[in-house]
């Protein structure tokens, strides 16, 4: 049966990892480019690409920030300045595409302190071959791995294994049997990711060059050797297999009676057979990514949920735990590596991206279940104060924020005491009952100094219990900053109706909070603006500026202790003697 050839399409293989003989590196996969593999999965099946790019952006959600920020704002500037979000993006990419990731460390000439950490490219490095003890000292870069003469490795110590000013962290999960790499997270749908793309291929190629059958090849003149039926054969499967062989061949011959005949096997219900084969990529490709619905990535499915809300909130939920945190702590893990050689601890964490429709769905539920939850109705007026709230610039730096909790001065009771000033947007606020929104207004406690623009805000704060109303839950949700004046202003517009002495629907916001019993309370927050100046707001140095400026010039706000304290904790609960109706 050796005149029989069958002339098989690529088979996909697990990469190789093998020592160099002659070189320092260990090559990653066949020709030393198994990465190139990984990449070119992701750029041509559509189904691969769209899942890992989204599942990126789910790791990577709304960026990273730390619980403690607000205890430890030094230590989180510090961060900040050390790692750019652009490079923690890539870093995440990097992490769900090709299985590991990479971070080029830089030191101070002491080498003590890590002064800026950036993302390299994963793809472009190589494990030196571990020492006696089975360590990895180092990984070598190239541009290039396909042609080392031209683009000559250069090697970098691994983190924390010697005094060098750049060190490569390497970060990969385990891996039974793998010591330099690591499998990637969806490495067994990964025959199915080139399958997907060799139909797309094959289809496009049927349409431009005319739908045909499978085709045999038969030579009639003769039986070559072993050696030249294997070079016929390697031709052949060059010109005709393949999702973009050629659909016609151009035979030379002696004479007619040797000519080469194609005889066509037939395709049966090829439609049927080509839509049966996509599905199961799509099935199959879903499941190596561990994706619990197809809901998620935009693909409608029909199960035994009542509707695809349900399932997609439940899926939400389980693909996250699942799935998105485990890689967001590993990467953390790593950032925490970092941080704690400059003796930085923060709890960082990755601020969660849900699906839109889910995350309006529960926010609009929290606002309708409040009545339920507190015995009591929803106040049908809509809260102006928020209104009148902002949001931090992109480039406003927070170098302090602490609750308002400070002895009263004259000034302060000056400011409390007397009308606030008639601006423009005092003028329109009285005008109109709802409030107008003003973001980034001018405060009277706002300072320019040297240059270097200052911001007082306030927030408010405290957790959602049980037993909240309406006003505080509206105030929490909304997560917004706001300048002194107006808080105080809505002190004679209706915030939070019925709250006020003996069941006044006014009274002092800026003192009171949510009224008697309130659980809540202002927290001061202190930004400061570098626009206009040489300062780099994510430099380590511009955190130290700032507060040096400040104390340089007197910028200090002061308030009254009543502002600091929750109605809970003041005197009567925060009601007055005779008004002690409960919350």
């Amino acid at each position: 049966m050796n005149n029989l050839h069958v002339l098989n399409l690529s088979a996909y293989t697990t990469p190789t990892i093998q020592e160099a003989n002659r070189e320092n590196w260990v090559e990653y996969g066949d020709d030393n480019n198994f990465y190139a593999y990984l990449i070119d999965r992701f750029t041509n099946s559509t189904t691969n690409n769209a899942i890992i790019n989204n599942i990126a952006r789910l790791i990577y959600g709304k960026g990273l920030s730390a619980l403690d920020a607000s205890k430890k704002p030094n230590e989180y500037a510090q961060f900040m300045a050390l790692l750019h979000k652009d490079d923690i993006r890539k870093i995440v990419l990097d992490r769900k595409l090709l299985g590991q990731f990479a971070v080029q460390v830089h030191y101070n000439d002491k080498h003590d302190k890590i002064l800026k950490a950036y993302h390299i490219p994963v793809n472009l490095l190589r494990a030196e071959k571990c020492d006696k003890e089975g360590k990895i000292n180092g990984y070598y870069y190239s541009d290039d791995w396909t042609d080392v003469k031209k683009y000559a490795p250069v090697r970098y110590s691994s983190f924390g294994s010697s005094k060098d000013k750049v060190e490569i962290l390497f970060s990969k999960p385990y891996a039974v049997g793998m010591k330099y790499y690591s499998y990637v997270y969806y490495q067994g749908c990964l025959p199915y990711c080139l399958l997907e793309e060799e139909i797309g291929y094959y289809l496009i190629n049927e349409v431009q060059n005319g739908f045909s059958g499978t085709k045999v090849v038969n030579f009639n003149n003769g039986v070559p050797t072993d050696e030249q039926q294997n070079i016929i054969s390697n031709k052949v499967l060059d010109k005709l297999t393949g999702s973009r062989g050629q659909k016609v061949i151009v035979a030379f011959n002696n004479n007619a009676e040797s000519k080469t005949t194609v005889d066509d096997i037939p395709l049966n219900d090829a439609p049927e057979h080509y839509t049966y084969l996509s599905e199961e990529c799509l099935k199959k490709i879903m499941l190596g990514h561990n994706v619990t619905s197809p809901l998620l990535f935009g693909v409608a499915s029909t199960n035994g949920f009542s509707s695809n809300a349900d399932e997609l909130k439940n899926s939400s939920i389980l693909f996250d735990n699942m799935v998105i945190r485990p890689f967001q702590e590993e990467i953390i893990e790593a950032f925490d590596s970092i941080l704690a050689f400059n003796g930085i601890s923060l709890k960082l964490f990755f601020k969660t991206l849900q699906p839109l429709e889910f995350t309006d769905l529960e926010n609009a539920q929290t606002e309708e279940q409040v009545a339920e939850e507190t015995g009591t109705e929803l106040s049908a007026h809509t809260n102006p104060l928020i209104d009148l709230g902002e949001e931090p610039q992109d480039n406003w730096l927070l170098i302090d924020e602490k609750q308002v909790d400070y002895d009263t001065d004259d000034e302060e009771n000056e400011l409390l005491s007397k009308e606030p000033k008639q601006s423009l947007l005092s003028k329109i606020v009285n005008l109109v009952s709802t409030g107008s929104a003003f973001p980034n207004s001018n405060s009277e406690q706002d300072e320019n100094i040297d240059g270097i623009k200052f911001f007082t805000r306030y927030k408010y704060v405290g957790e959602l219990t049980k037993n909240r109303r309406a006003f505080c839950t509206q105030m929490i949700l909304a997560n917004k900053i706001y300048r002194k004046e107006d808080i105080i202003r809505m002190s004679s517009q209706v915030v939070n109706e019925g709250w006020g002495p003996k069941g006044a629907d006014t009274y002092s916001i800026w003192l009171y909070k949510g009224g008697g019993n309130c659980h809540h309370r202002w927290n001061k927050q202190v930004y400061a603006s570098f626009s206009g100046t040489s300062i780099d707001i994510n430099s380590s140095k511009a955190r130290q500026i700032a507060g040096k400026k400040a104390e340089q010039y007197g910028y200090k706000i002061t308030n009254e202790k009543l502002v600091s304290t929750r109605p809970i904790d003041m005197p009567n609960k925060g009601f007055l003697p005779k008004n002690k109706k409960e919350n």
